[in-house]
């Protein structure tokens, strides 16, 4: 049944159940664990090595290449199994336990995990857990849905368990772009000069012999949870337009514009998804998820090409876009994601990157992660690696949260992750701010009278005006600066009582 999936007869005397596999983990190990945002993830073991936990206690020091699909998270951190976590994760559970300090989280860009692997700053691997469309006649790796940090932590662990999963259809092997770097300080040049670049192989290359078990499994990647579209994201898209169209009309960019990068979640998904009914077409994207919006741009006529370094959809695209994958293959690449977040390439190939942020200060700095400063969403995942090399760097959000309690646009960030030197462009349903070439004065106005929201803008131009009095290239009232998320804190909403709080002091 699985054979021709394992192409490689004297492998097939390594085929073991997920129990016996999980017999491989020793308290202590660095595990390199396949999956990139809930796609191509090991199912099997991972949950078995749970199971075992509950009798034989161990902890781990776990590293992916993003998030991890079914659950896989939330089993292993409530089995008290991981004890670090890089570079990335969504769980709720485990989310919890790094905000209670139970387990330390290393919220890290996606580009460099492996680049601090390879030159000897972490690690070494221990034993690497990787999901396979197949194993080939020369015992290489063909990986699923994903690729993310797949490739390294194979290349580099001590021993590897592979996971064949039957479920995902054999049409994926031919999809990836497999490449890895060579070493620093006399690497080449990254020969990626178009989304379209083909520089890899098309399985991951080891040596078999590091092969410890491999297990057969017949499960499904978990789907995406993505809103449609709505009232709010279809004015950013709108707003984006515009922007984009200024842009051709000002000759910096064609109806074709430049590689699309977009980051996860419901919110870039619908942005990318309102390009269906623009001008724009023969587009092409240079991003790491590709998530709904490539295949409904695909099927628009819309995106000419996709690279990325994984695969995630909803419910109703599943079939057709995973199971379907064959019609869709001539038109993607998946790459390691050291290769799709490069910052050496993103600059090449001018990307236009368009990610999600918690919230904007005034000036333009954005917080992507941590709620009131202090507790972890998920982390800063690829918009650092694309922010600060992008031709064009823009975040977008909602004006507000939390049914108006909460305002996205804030005096000040209490927790920067994309300082105002890498931000470009910031968009909400209100309007979007081109922050290019402006001051920070200027900045704050652009901010304040286009992206706040009504409910919140006076109140801003309050704190801004009060501040400027005191002066300064960038002004704040230092003492009041937090001012909104200390009384988010104690009353659940920003919302400033009648009369105010801004101090009008000299």
């Amino acid at each position: 049944m699985y054979r021709d999936r394992l192409r490689m007869p004297a492998l097939w005397s390594k085929v073991m159940s997920p129990e016996q596999a999980a017999t491989l983990f020793r308290d202590g190990m660095v595990v390199g664990m396949s999956g990139f945002t809930r796609a191509g993830d090991a199912k099997e073991v991972p949950v078995a090595l749970a199971e075992r936990a509950a009798t034989d206690p161990l902890k781990i020091t776990l590293l992916t290449g993003a998030s991890l699909g079914n659950d896989i998270d939330r089993i292993l951190s409530d089995a008290g199994v991981i004890a670090r976590r890089m570079p990335f994760q969504v769980d709720p559970g485990l989310r919890r336990r790094i905000n209670n300090g139970e387990v330390m989280f290393i919220d890290q860009h996606l580009s460099e995990t492996v680049e601090m692997l390879r030159s000897r700053q972490l690690g070494p691997i221990d034993l690497a857990v990787i999901e396979a469309t197949a194993i080939t006649e020369e015992g290489h790796i063909v990986p699923t849905t994903s690729v993310g940090n797949s490739a390294s932590f194979a290349i580099l662990a001590e021993r590897i368990i592979i996971e064949i999963n039957l479920n995902h259809p054999a049409a994926l092997e031919g999809l990836h772009d497999i490449y890895i770097p060579t070493y620093r300080p006399h690497r080449d040049p990254i020969p990626v000069v178009s989304a379209r670049s083909r520089i890899g192989m098309t399985a991951i290359p080891i040596d078999p012999a590091k092969i410890a078990a491999i297990v057969i499994t017949q499960k499904n990647d978990s789907t995406a949870r993505i809103d449609p579209p709505d009232d709010d994201t279809r004015a950013i898209a709108g707003h984006l337009s515009d922007l984009f169209l200024h842009e051709v009309k000002k000759g910096r960019m064609g109806l074709t514009l430049q590689p699309m990068q977009s980051g996860i979640g419901a919110i870039a998904n619908a942005v990318l998804t309102g390009f269906v009914d623009s001008p724009f077409h023969g587009l092409t994207m240079y991003s790491e998820v590709l998530q709904d919006s490539t295949f409904e741009l695909f099927d628009a006529g819309k995106l000419d090409f996709a690279s990325g370094c994984s695969i995630t959809v909803s419910g109703a695209w599943y079939d057709r876009a995973i199971l379907g994958i064959e019609s869709y293959k001539p038109r993607l690449i998946l790459r390691p994601q050291e290769i799709s977040n490069h910052p050496e390439v993103i600059r090449r190939l001018g990307v236009i990157a368009i990610n999600t942020a918690l919230e904007c200060d005034i000036y333009g700095n954005v917080n992507s992660t941590h709620v009131n400063g202090t507790h972890m969403m998920n982390g800063i995942g690829g918009s650092g690696d694309f922010a600060r090399n992008a031709h064009m760097a823009i975040f977008v959000t909602k004006s507000l949260a939390k049914g108006g309690a909460i305002s996205s646009i804030v005096p000040m960030v209490p927790h920067v992750d994309h300082n105002e030197h890498d931000v470009d462009v910031i968009v909400t349903e209100c309007g979007l701010a081109d922050l290019r070439g402006l001051a920070p004065r200027e900045r704050a106005e652009c901010v304040i009278g286009n992206c706040a929201h009504p409910s919140y803008r006076e109140a801003l131009l309050d704190y801004y005006r009060a501040a400027v009095r005191r002066g300064g290239q960038t002004p704040h009232l230092l003492e009041e600066a937090f001012a909104w998320h200390v009384r988010a804190r104690e009353t659940g909403s920003m919302r400033l009582p009648i009369g105010g709080l801004v101090s009008t002091t000299p």
